[in-house]
C-alpha cells in the first residue's frame, strides 16, 4: 500500500509545475470548502455503515434465538449451524464497526485543519486510512467502496494542491504509522462496542436455562 500511495503522489508532484501555471491563469477553489465537502461525504458513509451494523444486529438477535432454541431442544447439530452463521455475521459486523469508527476519526482530524501548513501532515494519514477501509469493504459494500475511492482521490488532490503552495511533501513513513494508530484505536473501541451490542453465545447449560425461564414467564 505504501508504494501505491507513494507512486500516486510522486506522479502528481511531477505535474505540479504545469498545475502552477494553470493556477496562475485560473485560481483553484479554496481548500477549506473542499475539505468540508470531504467531511460531509465521509460522514454520509459513516451513517451508511452504522445502518449496516444495525441490520446485522437485527439478524444477530434472530440467529441468537435460534441457537438458544436448538440447544434447549438438544438439537446440537442444528445449533452448530446457526452458531456458525452467527460467528460469520459477527466477523462482518466487527469489520463494519471498525470501519465506521475509523472514518469517524478521519472526519475529526479533517475538522482540525485550520491552516494551510498542516493540511499535508493531517490529510496524508487520513488518506491512508480511507484506502485501508475501502480495501476492507471491497466486494461487501460496492457503493461505499466507490464513494470512499472518490473521497480518497479528493484528499490526494488537496494534499498535492497544498504542497504546491507550501512546498511540503508527505512523509509516507510517518503517515502510515499515524494511519495504523488510527485504525488501532478504532479497533479497540469497536471491540468494546461489540461486547455491548452483541451478547456472548450461550453454552448448552445457559441455553437450557434461558429457554426454561422463558417458558416459566409465560404462565
Amino acid at each position: 500500500m505504501k508504494s501505491e500511495l507513494s507512486s500516486r503522489f510522486i506522479k502528481k508532484w511531477e505535474e505540479r509545475d504545469e498545475n502552477r501555471i494553470k493556477a496562475a491563469i485560473k485560481p483553484s477553489t479554496p481548500l477549506k470548502p473542499k475539505i468540508e465537502v470531504a467531511i460531509r461525504r465521509i460522514e454520509a458513509q459513516m451513517q451508511y455503515l452504522e445502518s449496516t451494523v444495525n441490520r446485522l444486529s437485527d439478524r444477530d438477535r434472530y440467529l441468537f434465538s435460534k441457537v438458544v432454541d436448538a440447544y434447549a431442544k438438544h438439537q446440537t447439530q442444528r445449533a452448530a449451524v446457526f452458531a456458525n452463521e452467527l460467528a460469520e455475521l459477527r466477523k462482518m459486523a466487527t469489520y463494519m464497526m471498525n470501519s465506521e469508527l475509523a472514518l469517524e476519526r478521519v472526519a475529526l482530524r479533517l475538522k482540525t485543519v485550520t491552516q494551510l501548513g498542516n493540511v499535508v501532515t493531517t490529510l496524508a494519514p487520513a488518506s491512508s486510512v480511507l484506502q485501508n477501509v475501502r480495501t476492507g469493504i471491497a466486494g461487501l459494500l460496492p457503493n461505499a467502496e466507490r464513494e470512499l475511492e472518490g473521497v480518497g482521490a479528493m484528499l490526494n488532490d488537496i494534499i498535492v494542491e497544498a504542497g504546491q503552495t507550501t512546498g511540503m511533501t508527505p512523509d509516507f513513513e510517518v503517515a502510515n504509522e499515524d494511519a495504523m494508530k488510527i485504525l488501532g484505536e478504532a479497533s479497540m473501541v469497536a471491540e468494546q462496542r461489540m461486547k455491548e451490542k452483541f451478547p456472548d453465545l450461550p453454552s448448552l447449560r445457559q441455553a437450557e436455562g434461558a429457554s426454561e425461564s422463558s417458558r416459566t414467564s409465560e404462565y
